[in-house]
């Protein structure tokens, strides 16, 4: 073939080195073409046949291979076969020409090979991504270790073709850059580092709710890579976290309250402790129409009297035997209400408790678990629970503790005023 180029050119009257030239100029464009025709009917068969039987079959691995083109970047093969076949037919007589081309080749049958193997990974995640196993472990920053470790391995096969040197020759040398090599890639060193340790102790996932006050992140993780680990704030705002910060750094996971089915409620009301008292009979008489009491009383009336009883106490004063409180009363009150709502755990730690008094009061603890462990489902039970409390509360001849306000100094300096009337003018040589 080449010699009847040659023949042709030499019939056009050009020069040797014109003829030369010419000779070359056609043999790469005859290879370019028979490369990308080849190419084209490569990429026309992947589409036209076997993409049809692929999305025909029932599985789902095959799809994802199409998603993330795995399969067209294989058709990238067969161009640079064919130019590794064909360059010695088109340039016979130059074998350092075809030497180049040959070395080109190898260097551009490296870049496909990863490509080839960087798409495969990618749909790898991706199909691991769709199964339940993804919430348990997430593999994406694993992954681009693996895909920065082959690059690197890519990169001394690519230097040791076009420098005819032995890969060793190139790995011996790393060894001078090691410290350079440690600065530029520090972070994805430390993210690989992280990564593995993210996935091994599966810290966290893409969907957990994460809260990191040291970066002001509280939300949920919506991508985890090799340097990075993004959180998407409550607010939708976006908070970026170097992954090695989750290892180097505490957080907080709320992943075990989303997986138990239970939210913590866990507030306080402080009692006004003036407020706190004996239950006299009249007192006793209304408790026992609160239908949630009831069964509470029964038991406690007869336990107390029978106690009384038995010790012959003196009960003319309400400090001798043992008594009902309306503190008491109120927190029993509080458990059969709670243990009344189908929207609290039954099974789950379920506590009212008083903690120790405070200059605000005696605060009586709630500590239950919400069903419902949606945000914006969970404070609206919460405002229920406490809203009825509240407005209870004061049936119980009970009294919540509120600071002063303003108004209130103003209300009492008023009453002040009213209750001395002209004595508060004070004569005038005092």
């Amino acid at each position: 073939m080449l010699e009847a180029i040659e023949k042709w050119l030499d019939g056009l009257g050009l020069t040797q080195g014109q003829m030369d030239a010419a000779v070359m100029v056609a043999g790469l464009v005859g290879i370019a073409l028979i490369a990308l025709i080849l190419n084209f009917l490569a990429k026309q068969l992947i589409s036209r046949t076997l993409y049809p039987l692929i999305r025909r079959s029932k599985t789902q691995w095959d799809d994802v291979l199409i998603e993330h083109k795995v399969i067209v970047r294989l058709s990238h093969l067969v161009p640079a076969i064919a130019i590794n076949w064909f360059a010695p037919v088109f340039f016979a007589y130059r074998e350092g020409f075809v030497l180049a081309l040959k070395m080109a080749v190898n260097i551009y049958l490296v870049i496909i090979f990863l490509g080839v193997v960087c798409a495969l990974l990618n749909a790898a995640v991706d199909f691991y991504n769709r199964s339940d196993k993804a919430r348990r472990i997430p593999l994406k920053g694993f992954v681009q270790g693996i895909k920065l470790v082959l690059n690197l391995i890519g990169l001394i096969l690519i230097l040791s073709i076009a420098f005819g040197k032995s890969p060793l020759y190139f790995l011996s040398g790393l060894g001078a850059l090691t410290a350079v090599l440690l600065l530029v890639f520090k972070d994805a060193i430390l993210g690989l580092v992280a990564g593995i340790e993210i996935s091994v102790n599966n810290l966290v996932k893409v969907g957990d709710w994460v809260e990191m006050p040291k970066y002001q992140a509280d939300g949920d993780v919506v991508d985890v890579n090799l340097t990075m680990v993004k959180i998407q704030n409550w607010d939708n705002t976006i908070t970026n976290i170097p992954t090695y910060a989750l290892i180097s750094n505490s957080f907080k996971n709320w992943r075990g309250m989303s997986d138990s089915g239970g939210r913590r409620i866990k507030r306080s009301l402080c009692i006004d402790m003036n407020s706190i008292g004996f239950v006299d009979g009249k007192l006793l008489n209304r408790f026992r129409r609160y239908e949630l009491l009831r069964p509470y009383l029964d038991e406690k009336v007869k336990e107390v009297d029978t106690y009384n009883k038995e010790k012959k106490a003196d009960l003319s004063e309400m400090i001798n035997g043992r008594r009902i409180t309306n503190i008491g009363t109120f927190r029993a009150y509080c458990v059969a209400y709670l243990r009344s709502r189908p929207d609290i755990h039954q099974d789950m730690t379920f506590l009212i408790r008083q903690l120790a008094p405070t200059p605000q009061g005696l605060p009586l603890e709630i500590y239950v678990f919400c069903k419902d462990i949606r945000w914006v489902h969970y404070e609206g039970i919460q405002s229920d629970i406490f809203d009825h409390f509240l407005a209870v509360i004061p049936q119980f001849d009970l009294k919540v503790y509120q600071r002063p306000s303003g108004n209130d100094l103003k209300f009492l300096k008023a009453e002040e005023s009213r209750g001395r009337g002209s004595n508060l003018e004070r004569p005038a040589d005092e």
